[in-house]
């Protein structure tokens, strides 16, 4: 099966990892010292998605971080994908990340040096979605192209199923969830891994859809991690208590005004707002920074990614967890 071919992308932030430069967090704070703090995401727009974007929408995230007494302005920076922003991280240009599992995991097992602080999100679903008349089950997927978005939990999740399947691709291919559509339409892929939103625009398009990962394959679903550079955290030791507080706090307003919320993600996402209703869950968003059942499918994930060589030396979660989060 050729899924090597996306372990390169996935671990490439190994051979930077010697070049982790702290820059604009190496230094102790001072009293009355601001700064900027850089958050990457996965995205576009340089937006923050999620509770703690709505939050940030509202003006109201840098007066809940100024607890750390020195957070005057945050800053997003947008990556197409989970290596390109371990690459940004790893190059000491953001302090701290809000994406998938998956890239997070293959990050800290390729030796970059980041702490965990919270999960954002916990049971994040997709779905393999087929070329019209092309392939009708997970089976009818032997021999065929595949896309997913490399680095993925999408991508975790198509390797996975189709294990569980011995079902056996002629390849895996890396095309962005954005882009999928088209692929399928030109027949470039037979079918697509990809995120639940997408899902739902592709069917209303009546693009079949072959297998689901909620359904299917609950154990596989994706969920977010945020971390911190070592770096970062040993010039702001108190900062995981005060960005866990604000990521609480955001989930509870998110929550309290849940119309607002999806107002806010169908501007955000792009989507509209019948798939955005069907697809943004408040179950999906954890009321505690950690969860069991959030820090269960994080295992998962980490042995899976073991297993595939895709994390190229094991390490306990509790261990990569900041001190002093909790849960």
């Amino acid at each position: 099966m050729r899924f090597r071919r996306s372990a390169a992308a996935l671990v490439a932030v190994a051979a930077l990892a010697a070049v982790l430069a702290g820059c604009g967090a190496g230094a102790q704070a001072r009293p009355g010292e601001t700064f900027t703090l850089r958050i990457g995401v996965i995205g576009s727009g340089n937006r923050l998605t999620g509770p703690v974007g709505y939050l940030h929408d509202e003006d109201a995230l840098v007066p809940l971080l100024g607890g750390v007494g020195a957070v005057g302005a945050v800053e997003v920076f947008s990556f197409p994908n989970g290596p390109d922003l371990n690459q940004a991280l790893v190059a000491g240009e953001l302090d701290l990340a809000t994406y998938g599992d998956t890239p997070a995991l293959v990050a800290r097992g390729a030796g970059q040096p980041t702490r965990l602080i919270a999960q954002a999100a916990v049971g994040l679903d997709a779905a393999i979605v087929a070329k019209k008349d092309g392939p009708g089950s997970l089976r009818e997927l032997a021999g065929r192209r595949i896309a997913t978005q490399t680095g993925s939990y999408m991508h975790r999740y198509l390797l996975g199923a189709l294990a569980d399947a011995a079902v056996e691709p002629e390849e895996v291919v890396h095309i962005y969830a954005a882009d999928v559509e088209a692929a399928l339409e030109r027949g470039d892929v037979d079918a697509a891994a990809v995120p639940a939103a997408n899902v739902e625009a592709l069917r209303e398009k009546g693009y079949p859809v072959i297998d689901s990962l909620a359904a299917d394959h609950p154990l596989y679903r994706g969920t977010s991690a945020t971390v911190v550079t070592e770096d970062f955290l040993a010039a702001r030791p108190g900062f995981v208590a005060v960005w866990q507080a604000a990521q609480v706090e955001a989930t509870r307003r998110a929550k309290a005004d849940w119309d607002g919320y999806l107002a806010f993600a169908v501007e955000v996402g792009g989507f509209p707002g019948g798939i955005v209703r069907k697809t943004t869950l408040q179950e999906q968003l954890p009321d505690t920074p950690f969860t069991g059942e959030g820090l269960a499918l994080l295992e998962g994930t980490k042995a899976f990614l073991v297993e595939q060589g895709f994390v190229r030396k094991d390490f306990a979660i509790g261990e990569w967890i900041a001190p002093g989060a909790r849960g």
